[in-house]
């Protein structure tokens, strides 16, 4: 694996978990711990971004 496979990989993880802390914002906790759980789900969403710009440059 080089490094472009481990950043398309580490892209996926991330954009995976930022899905699955949104939805258990949004499903699971209705107080104010949703909105935790949704804000830290939408950072991982900006750092896979940060990964995919990342490929082809590292």
């Amino acid at each position: 694996m080089n490094k472009n496979t481990v950043l398309a990989w580490a892209t996926w993880i991330m954009i995976i978990v930022g899905l699955i802390l949104i939805g258990l914002g949004a499903f699971r906790y209705n107080d104010v711990a949703g909105w935790g759980f949704a804000s830290v789900g939408i950072g991982f969403f900006s750092i896979a971004w940060v990964f995919n710009a990342l490929k082809g440059r590292v």
